[in-house]
């Protein structure tokens, strides 16, 4: 049997395994120890040998330390409270434009995500905040929840981003380039959304009216409000991209920054503290073993040769790489509806990545097509973060909201989902998008 057989038996292993609801770093364990067993006829000493090592490898990797600490930023973020101040800011300077509360929930939102970077916790913290407000200033229930829903997607691709650095990990990429990268792509996220809403608004035709202007001195307060999370935004970015710290460092100095705004501004006591510990190491230890998975299924398919037959078979198919591209992005749409975000990343990249790396694009580097693809890669799962069945912001926000259904929530969530194939469109026929800054 073909390396690029046994390869397939073990994708079809584990995803037969997704589809039964068994935890994604277990199945993904099970199809890499399947192809270790399949490749050497049944003999296990090659399968333990490569466990014993590729444990103590990945988990003795310096670089991995960053993942705890931004999970860590980011629950402080949470637990202190601090999204309650970006809202109010955004709403005193936006609030009062036909629809601004919602584009105020749309800004705060990427603040949030600007210190947090998960997509799931910048949904459900601005659920709590921004759908009392939305209710009140009578935007329906599917509007609001989808508002909620879309621009809590933004978590991940905001910087930090976890996704964006379990991305870089796998590929041996530059984590500081990948965030300078997702900046403008997120911006343009950020304006689409905004449209889309005030274009909503309109047709809804009850939103005359929002909250009434803020003074000078009230936007003023507000500001001065979020100045310290800005602050820690400016040092954890500009510092890793400027050479003055390495990401742990950055992201270490972001963990202390945002637990002492939690303490000192957001009001943050022990149970927030303990929270906040108790949630990062579940959720680290989760993600570690995910990728101990995905390292051990990497190793299974690199022994049948799998991924580098498919780059192959690829490069002498004559496809256009246009083409080869928009069939995996149309793949990672597919498969956002039902699978998680992680997931997605951890299993479809170490096959994907060596085709597209194999292509020619606009006559672009090997660097800059890596960064290019890692940060469309992103955006199209962003997208599986919205669409049903399996869409976890819908079903975050939706729970929250507890009397808008969900199937509502979802049809809500239709014209946001267009602002971003009309985005995904632009940032493929104009990679400087997403590379300029690194250009400067």
């Amino acid at each position: 049997m073909s390396g690029l057989s046994l390869g397939l038996i073990a994708l079809a292993i584990t995803l037969t395994l997704l589809v039964l609801r068994v935890h994604i770093g277990i199945t993904m364990l099970v199809g890499g120890a399947a192809c270790f067993w399949a490749v050497n006829d049944g003999d296990l000493s090659a399968l333990l040998f490569t466990l014993n090592n590729l444990v103590y490898s990945r988990l003795s990797n310096y670089d991995l330390a960053v993942i705890p600490l931004f999970v860590l930023m980011g629950q402080f973020a949470t637990h202190g409270g601090l999204s309650r101040a970006i809202f109010r800011c955004a709403a005193a300077f936006i609030g009062h434009w036909r629809g601004g509360m919602g584009m105020s929930a749309i800004g705060a939102c990427a603040g949030f995500g600007a210190i947090c970077g998960s997509s799931l916790a910048t949904s459900a913290t601005m659920s709590h905040v921004a759908l009392p407000e939305l209710r009140r200033y009578n935007y329906s229930g599917r509007l609001a929840t989808a508002t909620v829903a879309a621009g809590g997607t933004l978590g991940i691709l905001i910087p930090p981003s976890v996704p964006l650095i379990i991305y870089a990990v796998l590929t041996q990429e530059s984590i500081a380039s990948l965030f300078v990268a997702a900046v403008v792509p997120g911006l343009i996220a950020v304006v689409g959304y905004m449209l889309v809403l005030r274009i909503m608004v309109a047709r809804e035709g009850h939103h005359e009216h929002e909250q009434a202007k803020a003074s000078p001195t009230e936007r003023l307060k507000a500001f001065a409000s979020v100045v310290p999370v800005i602050g820690v935004f400016i040092v954890v970015i500009v510092g890793i991209y400027g050479g003055w710290s390495n990401p742990t460092e950055a992201a270490s100095i972001g963990a202390a920054a945002c637990g002492l705004l939690a303490i000192f501004q957001g009001g943050m006591r022990w149970a927030g503290v303990r929270a906040s510990l108790l949630g990062t190491a579940e959720t680290t230890a989760m993600i570690f073993l995910v990728l101990l998975g995905a390292d051990l299924l990497n190793s299974g398919l690199a022994l049948t040769q799998m991924p580098a037959e498919l780059a192959a078979w690829v490069l002498e198919s004559g496809l256009q790489p246009m083409l080869v591209l928009i069939a995996i992005l149309l793949l990672y749409l597919v498969l956002g509806m039902v699978m998680d975000s992680l997931a997605m990343i951890l299993l479809t990249i170490p096959i994907f990545y060596p085709v597209i790396m194999g292509l020619d694009f606009f006559g672009m580097s090997q660097v800059d097509k890596s960064i290019w693809f890692g940060i469309l890669a992103l955006m199209v799962v962003e997208i599986g973060l919205i669409t049903p069945p399996m869409g976890m912001n819908l079903l975050i926000v939706q729970r929250t909201a507890g009397n808008v259904p969900l199937m509502e929530t979802a049809r809500g969530v239709i014209p946001f989902l267009c602002s971003d194939l009309l985005r995904i469109v632009l940032l493929v026929a104009f990679p400087g998008l997403s590379l300029w800054l690194l250009s400067l």
